[in-house]
Parts: C-alpha cells; structure tokens; sequence
C-alpha cells in the first residue's frame, strides 16, 4: 500500500486536497470513486519516512486524541474525523498510519482492531480502552480519558529529564574542566615543580600521578565507560532474572530509588483508574498494566495478583501479600473497595503521587546545585594546594 497525495473533485464540483492509502492509481481512483470524489490528480506522498523511526511522539497523539475527543463530542462521524486528521498532522509516518485506520474501518473493522494492528503506535492498553468504551457508548469519554493520560505522561517525562538535565550539564563542566588541568595545565607545571630541588608533597605527587595516567592512558578512560555499558547492557540482557535483578535494583537503589517507585506507582494508579472506569475488568486492568509501569520486579507482583485474584482472594489481600505495595495504596484500594468507588480511590493514589514526585525533584534539583558547586571546588583546591605547596615551602626557607 502506498500513501498517495490526491487532488479530486466532487459532484458540486468542488475541490477536495488529501491522503489516501491505495495499492496503485487505479485502487486510489475506485476508493475516492466510492467516496463519492472524482479523481483528478494524485502522486505518491513526499512526506520523508525515516526508516530508523518507529514509534510517534507522545504530542502527536496527544494532539490525535485531543481532536478526536472534540470531534466526537461535536457529532463528527468516525471516518470524517479520521480524514480530518489524516489531512493534517505534520508527521508524515502518523498520516500513514491514519490513512491506515480509515482503509480498515472502511472495510468493517471496529477502531479498536484498526489500531491494535499498529502496535508500535497503539499499545494493548490504548486499543482495551477504545475497545471499552465501543461497547459501551462512551468512545467520548475514553479519547478524554487517554488525552489526559498522555499529557500526564508527557508532564512526568518532562520532570524526569529535568532532573536529569542539570546534573548532567554541571558533570560535563566538571570532566571537561579535569581533563583540562591534568593533560594539559599540570603537565606544564612538571618541569618547574620537579626542578626546584626539594621533597615534593604527597599531595603535589599524587597530582602528578594522576597527570600522568591521563596523559599516558587517556584511551582507557574513553573506552572504559563504554566497554563497561555494553557489559553491563550483556549481562542484564542475558537471561529474565538477571533484568529481573536489575529492576528490583533501580527500585532499591539509594537516592533515586524512592522517586523511581513513586513514578512507577503514580502511573500505575492513574492508568488503572481510567483503564477501570472506563468499563475494563480489574483481571483485564492488572493483566495491560504491566506494560505500563515497565519494570519487572513490579510486573512480577502484579502477575501474582492477578492470580490470587483468580484463585478467590479479594483486591486488597491480593495487593498486599506481594509486598511491593506501600501502605497507602492498600489502604486507599481497601476504600475503594468498600465504597464500590475503586477508580475515585486509585486517582487520590495518583494525585498524591504525583504531588509528592514533583515535590522530590524540587528538592534534588536544590541539593545537587551545592553538591556540584562543592565537587568543583574541591577538585580546583586539590589542584591549586598541590601546585603551590612547594612554592610556599621554598619561600619559607628563603633567608631574608
């Protein structure tokens, strides 16, 4: 199938500009023929298609759902609203995709089976919550649900890469300023320290040392970071417990660990009270999320729960024996539980979450800003003692 850009005309002769997927003119002709449009000009789509891209931009879909929310809600058929879009959108991979949709529903597929044959795009959650809301008469409601999801997404990501962001800006400044005073300021310093005749300080040796190893090993520090990623990138790839280890470890790991949980907690909440509110059943919720909070170590317990939850066990009990739970979601799941309002009870889970993630990446972006400042000085003190001890101790033995 290609995606062909088109130029027709209808029966009151005006003008219609688009895309449209056909196996060859001749297709394209006959599917604009049905759609009551005349074919007047059409040739494949420029639109360049990396071939290294797979998957769209979360604001291409937010903006996707966005408009299909508005659209629906105004009474816009399906295919109209799809064509819309099709027309459109900026990514030219995304209108192919759209053209894509509109050739199966055209053909007697239900949205939901369209897009689950787009995997790479769509993901089993997004095509269980169009398929929920087809059944029920709600597909309004689900774009709604799925845009705010994405946007929440699109903030947390957003979040994620700024508290990253700083410390690895000041960390380049760092390296780069170490690299610079050991191969090339020290070294320049070796000849006068060396010929002033006396005992060179421990610390101004040491200097020196480390100079020296820069200088004459400068390879291995280029290639030792790399070579150990990719072991280490080997390793965890080498069997299921092995990346199984390596997510438990994110989990537990010092520092970063705590915000990491809540992340995968406060997604988990929000994704599982839209997936339930929309009409999906909690086995069927447990099952997609564990695409969702990407880590293994927690898939695993939500594989137990699911289980517990088919052998008999309610919600709550089920949630608790995994032990990966804190006790607020069990707590807020028991209430939801009790009051048959499980979705309201999952989205104060999420809220609280997601406040107290934004709060931790407040107060890391505070400490790392010092923490940085005093790695630099202490780096620049170390070099400056070491270079002017000996200085200091010829002029203490001069004479006057």
């Amino acid at each position: 199938m290609t995606l062909y850009s088109y130029c027709a005309i209808d029966g009151q002769g005006k003008r219609h500009k688009g895309l449209h997927d056909a196996g060859n003119l001749v297709d394209l002709e006959l599917r604009l023929k049905r759609g009551g449009l005349d074919l007047i000009d059409a040739k494949p789509d420029g639109g360049k298609i990396r071939l290294m891209r797979n998957k769209i931009k979360r604001a291409e879909l937010i903006t996707f759902f966005f408009n299909l929310e508005q659209l629906a809600s105004a009474g816009v058929p399906l295919l109209e609203s799809l064509g819309d879009l099709r027309d459109t959108m900026h990514d030219a991979h995304f209108r192919k995709i759209i053209a894509g949709l509109i050739e199966s529903i055209e053909s007697g597929k239900k949205l939901s089976l369209a897009m689950a044959q787009h995997p790479g795009t769509f993901g089993k959650i997004l095509v269980s919550l169009i398929h929920a809301g087809e059944e029920s008469g709600r597909l309004p409601e689900v774009f709604a649900h799925i845009t705010t999801s994405l946007k929440w997404q699109d903030e947390m990501a957003s979040h994620t890469r700024n508290i990253m962001l700083y410390p690895a800006f000041v960390g380049s400044v760092v390296l780069a300023i170490t690299v610079f005073l050991m191969t090339y300021l020290v070294p320049q310093l070796v000849g006068f320290i060396n010929g002033m005749g006396q005992e060179i300080p421990a610390q101004t040796r040491a200097l020196l040392a480390v100079s020296a190893f820069f200088t004459g090993y400068w390879y291995v520090l280029v290639a030792l970071p790399v070579a150990l990623s990719v072991a280490a990138k080997l390793l965890i790839a080498s069997s299921p417990e092995m990346r199984y280890k390596f997510d438990r470890f994110k989990l537990d790991l010092w520092f970063t660990g705590p915000i990491l949980r809540k992340i995968i907690l406060a997604r988990f909440a929000n994704t599982f009270a839209m997936m339930y509110s929309s009409g999906i059943s909690i086995i069927e919720c447990i099952a997609n999320l564990r695409d969702v909070v990407n880590n293994r170590a927690v898939a695993k317990s939500l594989d137990d729960i699911r289980l517990e939850i088919e052998s008999g066990r309610n919600l709550t009990q089920s949630f608790q024996n995994t032990g990966m739970f804190p006790p607020l979601v069990i707590r807020m799941l028991k209430v939801g539980e009790a009051t048959g309002s499980l979705d309201k009870a999952l989205l104060n889970v999420g809220y609280f979450y997601d406040r107290d993630v934004k709060d931790s990446i407040r107060k890391v972006q505070v400490m790392i800003e010092p923490a940085m400042t005093i790695i630099l000085g202490a780096l620049l003190g170390w070099v400056m003692l070491s270079v002017l001890s000996p200085i200091y101790d010829i002029i203490g033995k001069v004479k006057f």
